[in-house]
């Protein structure tokens, strides 16, 4: 909970009001933010997603370890059960992308998972899983969380921690992606040749990173 609760203090000194994207203001007043939805799991930025699932499974009592030495961005999210030195699981986290999950990002887990001597992986997606991804999993000792699971697995929750999660998840601006290197939220640009929407870092020109206007998740 204290690690919950100190990204809850991350997350209000953040930046919370850049350029919106075209139609992200109707998005937001779509979501129901009182309760978990599919839609509103769908709409959490990649770095709001990780966030989330550390603080999921502090709930269940682990103590979380990150490490940001992933190439896109991303953390690799250790677990320890209480009272041990050593991690006994890895997690890997993907926010929502309209295609399914295929086994490149399970390939780079279980090499991490290989790195750090760890057993078991986790791989949680707001999304969903390609049947070759469940085999390759399977066979690597790889737990698949996707967005229908996870869902349940928050609704499985005491009420109270449940609306806490849904709260943290919420906090402040959860739809605008962060970027990977920066570590600030984005701001909506338009080409100048296309005319196409993109997500730029504020830190522009010494930090040139982009997303798509329809991608949230680190490239």
């Amino acid at each position: 909970m204290q690690r919950m609760w100190a990204a809850v203090v991350s997350l209000l000194n953040r930046n919370t009001r850049p350029n919106r994207a075209p139609g992200q203001a109707a998005q937001l007043e779509r979501l129901d933010g009182g309760k978990w939805t599919r839609e509103l799991l769908m709409h959490l930025e990649w770095r709001r997603v990780e966030e989330l699932c550390c603080a999921y499974f502090e709930e269940l009592g682990f103590k979380t370890g990150l490490a940001h030495s992933r190439a896109d961005g991303a953390v690799d999210i250790s677990l320890y059960a209480a009272g041990a030195d050593t991690a006994c699981m890895l997690v890997h986290c993907k926010a929502w992308d309209a295609y399914p999950i295929g086994i490149k990002p399970l390939r780079e887990l279980r090499g991490a998972m290989t790195s750090a001597n760890v057993g078991e992986g986790v791989m949680v997606a707001a999304g969903r899983f390609t049947p070759e991804a469940a085999h390759f999993a399977a066979k690597e000792n790889i737990q698949l969380i996707d967005g229908a699971s996870l869902l349940e697995k928050l609704a499985a929750l005491i009420p109270e921690k449940a609306l806490a999660l849904l709260k943290f998840a919420t906090q402040g601006d959860f739809l605008t992606p962060t970027c990977p290197r920066c570590s600030v939220k984005m701001t909506a640009r338009k080409s100048t040749r296309e005319g196409r929407m993109f997500w730029g870092c504020t830190n522009y020109p010494r930090c040139k990173h982009t997303f798509s206007s329809a991608t949230i998740n680190p490239a």
